[in-house]
């Protein structure tokens, strides 16, 4: 039950790191690859509407990469853990 309640601190440890910087930085530049695109079609073609538009829009570029990152880790979180599953599972199999 110690274990548990360790792993249950550190995620919420983790969240906490990863929201401060969203909630602390303020009005931060956006310059990504998305307004560059945008800027593009722009000057195509003037008359163009998105037919969609982003769910949350990053309050800049430090805040994009930040996202990107957590993105990142818990991609990687979940590949190492589907693999440290099934390798544990072949060792027990073995035994």
């Amino acid at each position: 039950m110690k274990i548990l309640k360790n792993n249950i601190a550190l995620i919420c440890l983790v969240i906490v790191i990863g929201a401060a910087p969203l909630m602390l930085v303020k009005n931060s530049e956006f310059g990504g690859a998305d307004g560059k695109a945008e800027e593009l079609i722009t000057e195509i073609n003037p008359g163009y509407e998105p037919w969609a538009e982003s769910l949350i829009e990053p309050p800049g570029g430090e805040t994009e990469s930040l996202l990107f990152a957590l993105q990142a880790a818990l991609g990687a979180g979940v590949v190492c853990y589907v693999l440290g599953y099934f390798r544990g599972r072949a060792k027990n199999a073995d035994r």
